[in-house]
């Protein structure tokens, strides 16, 4: 009876979690969208591509989540011994590329500071302040976006080459606070203060780490379901055993 009851628990619980590996699923996925979309953004300031490995990781294992999820359903549904021995085997498949990812998200997120120190100075310099020059985009995207301005700060732009031509006294208006700002530096209140090294850094990491505790939050939920699944796999393997020794009693 209490090994009935232990079968039943595990496969109620199973069920619910093949169900939540389907949204996981999709999360997983989103999530390696939106650090791709954001590197998109941001990838003049950080040029090293294998930045993106735990991303594509994470996606890939994604679409195998969902997979385990429809695979777990049928398999615990009708007890199939096979069907649950391939879904642990691939749960703990994604399981160690999730832990991969995290390995690899402390890997690159230590990485991006000196990244970013490396590349952001010549961005700056390469900024011409036309739309169809992409550093001057990407600069302008930034600084609108993160409010912040120049390197450190905003006297940083009167050691670039778009400064020295210009000749206005004056940094871009993506430095701009307040409507109606020239962005002359004779008006330093309209700007910006702080510079944009140190946000992009944070902003990079904290994406590397939302990865991290993605991938650490979904693998915590795979041990679960690979633990229920045992359960119900040794349970079952043990069933005919009992079933034989209450035969063998009754008989006798």
């Amino acid at each position: 009876m209490m090994g009935q009851c232990g079968i039943t628990s595990s496969k109620t619980v199973l069920v619910f979690l093949n169900l939540i590996f389907w949204a996981a699923a999709g999360i997983l996925c989103y999530v390696g969208a939106y650090v791709f979309i954001t590197y998109d953004d941001y990838d003049h300031f950080f040029q090293d591509v294998y930045t993106l490995i735990p991303a594509v990781i994470i996606i890939a294992a994604g679409a195998l989540l969902f997979l385990i999820g429809l695979i777990g359903c049928c398999a615990t549904v009708r007890e199939s011994h096979c069907g649950l021995t391939t879904f642990v085997v691939v749960l703990l498949l994604v399981f160690m590329t999730e832990v991969a990812v995290v390995v690899l998200g402390y890997i690159y997120r230590a990485k991006v500071e000196d990244e970013v120190n490396r590349s952001i100075i010549k961005v700056y310099d390469e900024y011409n302040g036309t739309n169809s020059n992409a550093q001057s985009r990407a600069i302008d995207y930034v600084q609108r976006q993160l409010q912040c301005c120049g390197i450190h700060n905003f006297s940083d732009w009167q050691h670039t080459h778009w400064y020295d031509r210009s000749k206005n006294n004056s940094v871009p208006i993506s430095c701009c606070k307040t409507a109606g700002c020239t962005g002359s530096l004779t008006h330093p209140e309209d700007l910006y203060q702080e510079g944009c090294e140190a946000l992009v850094v944070k902003k990079l990491q904290e994406i590397m780490m939302y990865v991290i505790w993605t991938a650490l939050t979904f693998a915590a939920m795979q041990m679960l379901g690979m633990l229920c699944a045992c359960v119900v796999l040794c349970r079952r393997s043990k069933a005919p055993t009992y079933e034989l020794l209450i035969n063998g009693g009754t008989q006798a």
